[in-house]
Protein backbone atom coordinates (compact mmCIF):
# COMPACT_ATOMS: atom_id res chain seq x y z
CA UNK A 1 0.00 0.00 0.00
CA UNK A 2 1.60 3.29 -1.36
CA UNK A 3 -0.65 5.41 1.13
CA UNK A 4 0.40 4.04 4.05
CA UNK A 5 1.08 6.58 7.19
CA UNK A 6 4.18 5.45 8.33
CA UNK A 7 4.32 8.80 10.79
CA UNK A 8 1.92 11.58 12.53
CA UNK A 9 2.71 14.89 14.14
CA UNK A 10 -0.21 16.43 15.22
CA UNK A 11 0.06 19.41 16.78
CA UNK A 12 -2.71 19.99 19.27
CA UNK A 13 -1.93 20.23 22.66
CA UNK A 14 -0.67 22.53 25.80
CA UNK A 15 2.16 23.91 23.00
CA UNK A 16 -0.39 25.46 20.74
CA UNK A 17 -2.93 26.96 23.64
CA UNK A 18 0.69 28.26 24.90
CA UNK A 19 1.57 29.68 21.75
CA UNK A 20 -1.91 31.20 20.65
CA UNK A 21 -2.09 33.11 24.19
CA UNK A 22 1.31 34.31 24.51
CA UNK A 23 0.91 35.56 20.88
CA UNK A 24 -2.57 36.81 21.40
CA UNK A 25 -1.66 38.42 24.93
CA UNK A 26 1.66 40.50 23.14
CA UNK A 27 -0.96 41.50 20.44
CA UNK A 28 -3.85 42.99 22.87
CA UNK A 29 -0.73 44.35 25.49
CA UNK A 30 0.41 46.42 22.75
CA UNK A 31 -2.64 47.76 21.17
CA UNK A 32 -3.48 48.47 25.10
CA UNK A 33 -0.35 50.64 25.16
CA UNK A 34 -0.66 52.63 22.06
CA UNK A 35 -4.50 53.40 22.69
CA UNK A 36 -3.89 53.87 26.18
CA UNK A 37 -0.60 55.60 26.70
CA UNK A 38 0.11 57.44 23.21
CA UNK A 39 3.54 58.13 22.46
CA UNK A 40 4.15 61.90 21.48
CA UNK A 41 5.03 60.99 18.29
CA UNK A 42 2.32 60.09 15.67
CA UNK A 43 4.49 57.53 13.81
CA UNK A 44 5.68 55.34 17.14
CA UNK A 45 1.56 54.89 17.58
CA UNK A 46 1.19 53.77 14.66
CA UNK A 47 4.18 51.70 14.96
CA UNK A 48 2.62 50.17 18.17
CA UNK A 49 -0.28 49.71 16.45
CA UNK A 50 0.95 47.69 12.95
CA UNK A 51 2.47 45.61 15.65
CA UNK A 52 -0.47 44.58 17.60
CA UNK A 53 -2.44 43.96 14.09
CA UNK A 54 0.55 42.19 13.01
CA UNK A 55 0.87 39.89 16.52
CA UNK A 56 -3.17 39.32 16.60
CA UNK A 57 -2.25 38.66 12.44
CA UNK A 58 0.39 36.15 13.38
CA UNK A 59 -2.41 34.08 16.49
CA UNK A 60 -4.83 33.64 13.52
CA UNK A 61 -2.43 32.55 11.39
CA UNK A 62 -0.77 30.06 13.87
CA UNK A 63 -4.26 28.82 14.92
CA UNK A 64 -5.24 28.15 11.52
CA UNK A 65 -2.12 26.30 10.56
CA UNK A 66 -2.07 24.12 13.77
CA UNK A 67 -5.37 22.95 12.88
CA UNK A 68 -3.75 20.80 10.25
CA UNK A 69 -1.46 17.20 10.88
CA UNK A 70 2.03 16.57 8.81
CA UNK A 71 1.98 12.79 8.10
CA UNK A 72 4.53 10.59 6.45
CA UNK A 73 3.95 8.07 3.96
CA UNK A 74 7.01 6.22 1.61
CA UNK A 75 6.55 8.71 -0.84
CA UNK A 76 6.21 11.76 0.86
CA UNK A 77 5.78 14.11 4.02
CA UNK A 78 2.25 15.87 3.54
CA UNK A 79 -0.24 18.00 5.73
CA UNK A 80 -3.52 16.77 6.44
CA UNK A 81 -4.98 19.35 3.17
CA UNK A 82 -2.97 17.58 1.10
CA UNK A 83 0.00 19.88 0.21
CA UNK A 84 3.40 18.42 -0.13
CA UNK A 85 5.65 19.62 1.71
CA UNK A 86 8.66 17.34 0.44
CA UNK A 87 9.52 14.12 -1.68
CA UNK A 88 11.17 11.37 0.12
CA UNK A 89 12.86 10.95 -3.48
CA UNK A 90 13.83 14.48 -3.20
CA UNK A 91 15.58 14.34 0.29
CA UNK A 92 18.96 14.37 0.54
CA UNK A 93 19.93 14.84 4.32
CA UNK A 94 17.26 14.97 8.07
CA UNK A 95 19.22 17.20 10.83
CA UNK A 96 17.74 16.65 14.34
CA UNK A 97 20.61 16.76 16.74
CA UNK A 98 20.83 19.04 20.08
CA UNK A 99 23.07 21.31 17.89
CA UNK A 100 20.91 21.49 14.87
CA UNK A 101 20.06 24.67 13.25
CA UNK A 102 16.19 23.48 13.76
CA UNK A 103 12.71 24.34 14.69
CA UNK A 104 11.41 23.53 18.42
CA UNK A 105 10.72 19.94 19.40
CA UNK A 106 11.53 19.28 14.66
CA UNK A 107 14.20 18.88 12.65
CA UNK A 108 15.17 19.98 9.43
CA UNK A 109 15.39 18.21 6.19
CA UNK A 110 18.04 19.06 3.25
CA UNK A 111 16.55 18.98 -0.46
CA UNK A 112 18.20 17.68 -3.72
CA UNK A 113 16.46 20.24 -5.63
CA UNK A 114 15.09 23.98 -4.34
CA UNK A 115 11.43 23.93 -3.93
CA UNK A 116 8.71 26.91 -3.56
CA UNK A 117 8.79 29.26 -0.54
CA UNK A 118 6.23 28.03 1.84
CA UNK A 119 5.14 28.57 5.82
CA UNK A 120 2.54 27.33 7.95
CA UNK A 121 3.66 29.05 11.40
CA UNK A 122 4.67 26.98 14.39
CA UNK A 123 4.33 23.68 11.81
CA UNK A 124 6.72 23.75 9.10
CA UNK A 125 8.40 26.35 6.57
CA UNK A 126 10.02 25.42 3.29
CA UNK A 127 12.91 27.61 2.06
CA UNK A 128 14.86 27.03 -1.16
CA UNK A 129 16.34 23.61 -0.36
CA UNK A 130 15.92 23.87 3.64
CA UNK A 131 11.97 22.22 4.96
CA UNK A 132 11.80 22.26 8.47
CA UNK A 133 8.90 20.60 10.74
CA UNK A 134 8.76 21.78 14.33
CA UNK A 135 7.63 24.76 16.57
CA UNK A 136 4.70 23.51 18.37
CA UNK A 137 4.61 20.11 17.54
CA UNK A 138 5.51 17.56 20.01
CA UNK A 139 8.96 15.90 19.84
CA UNK A 140 7.43 12.72 20.65
CA UNK A 141 5.89 12.14 17.20
CA UNK A 142 8.77 14.68 15.42
CA UNK A 143 11.51 12.37 16.16
CA UNK A 144 10.36 8.83 15.19
CA UNK A 145 9.14 10.74 11.75
CA UNK A 146 12.93 12.22 11.59
CA UNK A 147 13.85 8.75 12.47
CA UNK A 148 11.92 7.01 9.93
CA UNK A 149 12.89 9.56 7.10
CA UNK A 150 16.65 8.77 7.75
CA UNK A 151 16.28 4.94 7.46
CA UNK A 152 14.18 5.44 4.59
CA UNK A 153 16.89 7.75 2.95
CA UNK A 154 19.81 5.20 3.78
CA UNK A 155 17.66 2.07 2.21
CA UNK A 156 17.27 4.17 -0.78
CA UNK A 157 20.97 5.83 -0.95
CA UNK A 158 22.20 1.61 -0.13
Amino acid sequence: MQDEILAEVDPRGPRRVLALGMLLTLGALVLYLAFTQPPAHLGWQVFLIAMGLGALGMAYKLQVATTRCLYLTREHIADSDGRVLARIEDVEAVSRGAFAMKPSNGFTIKLKNPAPRAWQPGLWWRLGRRVAVGGVTPGAQARPMADIISVMIAQRDA
